[in-house]
């Protein structure tokens, strides 16, 4: 580091202060020069000729002790001045040659103590070795040094000087070009850190703190520069490791993932501690078993995952990311290993012994080694794998400390890998939960062929709680169902299947989409009162019931993004709808939406997630989304999709969400398979991400209609007259459709269905039937009671209609409508499946 260059005052004349006389035999002073006059105010006419003794004063200090006494021959005398007071003078007597007499010569005590305060710490520093000092001319040629200066011993054809061997790592060339820059420039420099390559097999470099500033005459020129060089490697290497710790620290465990947490584990060691660095992870601890608390040598089931060479590719040869491992045999070293000690070889041969000098060892250690260090990966007493470091250009050898800091951060890395391991398996385990508690991803329904697409979150998100369902209902009816529970992790599955059974439960009840998310959302309050953490139970849920004879869906959302209708002219519509509250809230209806579909049309429900990712957005908080965009009711065309920006659709996710129909109408083509095509769509909208961070549902439902020609439809006064007239309609039309071997069945069901009709209700009776996949049969009037079927005793007239319908039926139940109810049954179409009334 410069610092802005000085000039200091000059220095004062070494004479300044200094006193001397000639003193003859008899002691009378008989020499008196001008600076002994101007240091004790006496002239020369006033001294000379007089006792040299009239010239001390009153103190006396004795032989011992004084200040600076005795120092090169002289002593401190107290003379008197002029004007009485003493004046403390360092004398020293000198005999003078061929004669009697001497020479006294003094400085006062000002002067000297300034001088040694001048002389004292150089003769100080340069006899000293703790450090190196040298004085350099103006060409940088050494004046002066301290014994240390000869720490180079310099090898066959290095540079003698330390000042040209010297390398700056800040590109300033040399410790020599920077003292030649302080000769010309004058600035000063401190604390500079230089390294010393050191030639010699096996030892380390040096590297050593620089200051240096020049040096000034008497008028101030600077003459030379002065040298100080501290040698500072334990510290710097000390500085080093730590810091090495600390980013080993701050990156190796910031993954969920068992390879990325290796290859952050390598990335750190290369080029910080050699030149070469690899990891081997147990087979089991990468899908998330339990590998072994011992090793008993290596029988192919560890595999290398992550490698760095600092000089190039990996070397050819060597086994490479991916491959496992060679069988090698076990060996006594290997216990070491596993107690966490570090092993060190200083060569190949060396290491080779250490594997046993097995053939197959080779490829795992470098040609080139020149010395290796290696530590497993232990973590909670199980050995998760090896960490193996190799030197091949550097010369010196691993030391103690590389083996310290090898272990601590091996430690880390395990503790990292091992927390991978265990995420690795819950997420596995939540996958394989979710994925059992999903339906088949595709099927096939009187009215709708549907695909459903899973994609559980990826990275370090676990799996949420997204759901979709697809269940059939009475009269040719299917529910579409898409869900997404708050959070992750195995308690989002576990609520997940809790609210898919209640669906399907409700469902089969035959109730609306309004009333089962009312049913709903009474069980999410119910579950949260039973959490530990009732703010993190809750759920976003769509309901829709399509009807393929009237070509109608019904559906009504809980906090749920609205479906997309892709026309079978590939036309797109968001349904426009009112979600309600999320699962949970309480005390909110939930408004039911009609729309009407043309046959071929794709009703395509979705996660929030699917959204997000087309916006860009992060989307990974698992948290049902609360509001969507609204776009105008579709037509049977769906013409009004132009309208995306009409009402509330031109605010919040408008516009992704319209990317995705975009999306989806370009996917869902007539006669594509829709498994494709939803795969299609949440690639195309993810491939700007490099990962998921929560899950994406995606449930495509292409509907179907039942032709005019297979519908039947007759409406009977409430007069028992009818129900012969009803026998009669229902047989004429099964001849017609050639379903003569169901006449007597279905005559009997009519026959039960319409006389109660008549005999509990009020007004007229609406009877039909339905001919797809199965024979539908209904019967509606307008009483809101319940049939119940029970078994007549032998001594009731009545009360056994229903069960004699539940005989010849395959199925049969009651469902309520906006006035009255419908009782319906199915029956088979095919002879050999249909029921025997015998």
């Amino acid at each position: 580091m410069s610092r802005p260059r000085t000039i200091p005052e000059p220095c004062p004349a070494p004479l300044n202060g200094a006193l001397a006389a000639v003193i003859d035999a008899s002691g009378d002073v008989v020499v008196w020069t001008g600076g002994a006059a101007a240091l004790l105010g006496r002239p020369a006419s006033e001294v000379t000729g007089r006792p040299a003794r009239a010239l001390l004063g009153r103190r006396r200090y004795p032989r011992t002790g004084e200040p600076l006494g005795g120092a090169a021959g002289g002593r401190v005398l107290a003379l008197r001045h002029h004007d009485g007071h003493d004046v403390d003078v360092w004398v020293r007597l000198l005999p003078l040659s061929g004669s009697d007499g001497v020479l006294a010569l003094g400085l006062g005590m000002d002067t000297l103590e300034e001088w040694r305060d001048a002389v004292a710490p150089a003769r100080t520093l340069f006899a000293q070795d703790a450090w190196q000092v040298a004085v350099h001319d103006p060409d940088l040629r050494v004046r002066r040094a301290s014994p240390a200066l000869t720490w180079t011993d310099p090898q066959p054809g290095a540079d003698p000087d330390p000042m040209r061997a010297m390398t700056w790592p800040e590109g300033a060339g040399t410790a020599a070009d920077l003292l030649r820059e302080v000769v010309e420039t004058g600035r000063v420099v401190v604390g500079a850190s230089g390294v010393l390559h050191n030639r010699r097999p096996g030892s380390p470099d040096q590297v050593f703190s620089m200051t240096a500033l020049p040096l000034h005459d008497l008028a101030g020129r600077i003459d030379g520069v002065l040298s100080s060089l501290v040698d500072v490697t334990d510290r710097y290497q000390s500085i080093r490791r730590l810091d090495l710790l600390y980013r080993a620290s701050g990156s190796i465990n910031d993954s969920l993932d068992v390879r990325r947490t290796a290859q952050h584990l390598v990335d750190i060691l290369v080029p910080a501690l050699g030149d070469l660095a690899a990891v081997e992870i147990a087979e089991s601890a990468l899908h998330g078993g339990e590998p072994s608390r011992r090793v008993e040598g290596l029988q192919g089931d560890f595999r290398r995952i992550a490698t760095k060479h600092e000089h190039g590719p990996w070397p050819a040869g060597q086994i490479r990311a991916g491959e496992l491992l060679p069988p090698i045999p076990d060996q006594p070293g290997f216990r070491h290993l596993e107690r966490g000690e570090v092993l060190i070889s200083d060569d190949r041969r060396q290491y080779m012994a250490f594997l046993g000098d097995a053939p197959e060892a080779g490829r795992m250690v470098p040609d080139d080694l020149r010395a290796s260090i290696g530590a497993a990966l232990v973590a909670r007493g199980l050995v998760l794998g090896y960490v193996q470091v190799y030197r091949t250009r550097r010369q010196h050898s691993f030391d103690g400390q590389d083996a310290k800091l090898l272990k601590e951060i091996a430690a880390r890395a395990a503790l990292g890998i091992d927390n991978a391991r265990r995420y690795t398996r819950e997420h596995r385990t939540a996958v394989m939960l979710q994925n059992s508690l999903l339906p088949p991803a595709s099927a096939s329904t009187a009215a709708t062929e549907t695909a459903g697409v899973y994609l559980p979150a990826q990275g370090d998100a676990s799996v949420g709680g997204d759901w979709f369902d697809v269940i059939p209902l009475s009269s040719l009816r299917t529910a579409l169902v898409v869900g997404d529970v708050i959070g992750h992790g195995l308690r989002a599955s576990a609520t997940m299947a809790r609210l898919r059974t209640a669906v399907q439960t409700l469902a089969d009840l035959d109730l609306g989409p309004d009333e089962v998310l009312a049913r709903l959302d009474d069980l999410v309050q119910r579950m949260a009162g039973e959490a530990e953490n009732p703010d993190t139970v809750g759920a976003s849920c769509l309901y829709a019931v399509y009807d393929p004879v009237s070509r109608r869906c019904l559906v009504a959302s809980a906090g749920h993004p609205a479906p997309v209708v892709v026309g079978p002219d590939g036309t797109t519509t968001l349904v426009r709808l009112v979600p309600g509250p999320t699962l949970g809230v309480g005390g909110m209806p939930f408004e039911v939406t009609e729309i009407e579909l043309q046959p071929g049309s794709v009703l395509a429900l979705h996660s929030d997630s699917l959204v997000e990712l087309a916006r860009g957005g992060s989307g990974g908080s698992g948290a049902p989304g609360a509001s969507q965009a609204e776009a105008p009711a579709p037509g049977g065309d769906g013409s009004d999709a132009d309208g995306a920006n009409d009402g509330d659709g031109a605010h919040g996710a408008g516009a992704a969400e319209y990317a995705l129909a975009a999306r989806l109408g370009a996917a869902c083509l007539p006669g594509r398979p829709l498994e494709e095509a939803g795969r299609d769509v949440i690639e195309a909208v993810r491939s700007a991400r490099h990962r998921v961070d929560d899950d994406i549902t995606l449930l495509l439902a292409r509907t179907r209609a039942v032709p005019a020609e297979s519908i039947a439809t007759w409406e009977f006064p409430p007069n028992p007259a009818a129900v012969s007239g009803a026998r009669e309609a229902v047989r004429a039309q099964l001849e017609a459709w050639g379903l003569e071997f169901q006449a007597f069945s279905t005559e009997l069901v009519v026959s039960e269905l319409v006389t109660n009709a008549i005999r509990y209700a009020d007004g007229p009776v609406g009877l039909r039937l339905v001919r797809d996949r199965v024979l539908v049969c209904e019967v509606t009037d307008s009483s809101n009671s319940q049939p119940r079927l029970r078994h007549a005793r032998t001594t009731d007239e009545g009360g056994r209609g229903l069960f004699l319908v539940a005989q010849v039926t395959s199925r049969w139940g009651s469902r309520y409508g906006a006035s009255g109810k419908t009782i319906w049954t199915e029956q088979a179409l095919d002879p050999e499946q249909a029921l025997d009334p015998e």
